[in-house]
């Protein structure tokens, strides 16, 4: 039996088109010059949380990225057996923050060198990914899983794990149900693993507005 026929594909409506905390559209259109990356780092509930609270940040949503089966249900994501990731996208306003330092709150705030496991949550979902969509995103996105990696293997910690995909290489983005967005606002009580875990990444590494001709960077795992 193929997951398709075991696990149906989705056939309810899009999610809601507002964001349930910031009151910006899920979807777009956003303000002229918004710019998009998406994030993974385990369950999306509490890593939708911790970027709708940045500075700087328009929008947020809960989907699945980075797999093959169209349009996957969560019963499907679960499986292990689409290959996305619950990920986070995040909406933000370039002139208000940088893709440097909204990684930093990645970074810090999971653990990067397990792979396919983030606490008790295990399976390929759970992964740690960066997709971004602009030169400006990937460089900082290399450039500080190097710097992060430099600082966890001093502190006696394995090799990160992340991957650096770009979006348009990982596939489409499919919005989570409803249930999902914004799930620990709707559900203060609920579950979540994220939070900080002592470690600081570096910021100050990438001048987004002059990138450096040569770069030493680590290539997407």
């Amino acid at each position: 039996m193929n997951i398709s026929s075991r696990f149906p594909r989705r056939t309810t409506a899009p999610p809601a088109t507002t964001h349930a905390v910031l009151g910006t559209p899920l979807h777009g259109p956003w303000p002229e010059g918004t710019e998009v990356i998406y994030v993974a780092m385990g369950c999306f509930w509490g890593a939708e949380r911790i970027f709708w609270k940045l500075p700087g940040v328009v929008s947020t949503a809960a989907g699945y990225l980075g797999g093959s089966t169209p349009a996957p249900s969560y019963e499907q994501v679960c499986s292990g057996r689409t290959g996305h990731a619950e990920a986070v996208l995040v909406a933000y306003d370039p002139t208000q923050t940088s893709p440097e330092l909204l990684l930093k709150s990645f970074w810090e705030n999971h653990d990067p060198t397990t792979a396919n496991r983030q606490g008790n949550d295990v399976g390929t979902q759970y992964r740690s990914a960066i997709f971004p969509t602009t030169s400006d995103q990937t460089e900082a996105a290399t450039v500080s899983r190097k710097a992060f990696g430099e600082i966890l293997s001093a502190a006696g910690h394995g090799p990160i794990c992340t991957e650096v995909t770009p979006a348009e290489e990982a596939g489409e983005f499919y919005y989570a149900e409803d249930y999902h967005q914004q799930y620990l606002h709707k559900n203060p009580g609920g579950y979540c693993n994220h939070g900080p875990t002592g470690y600081t990444c570096p910021v100050g590494l990438v001048r987004q507005d002059e990138l450096p001709a040569q770069q030493d960077v680590l290539p997407p795992h």
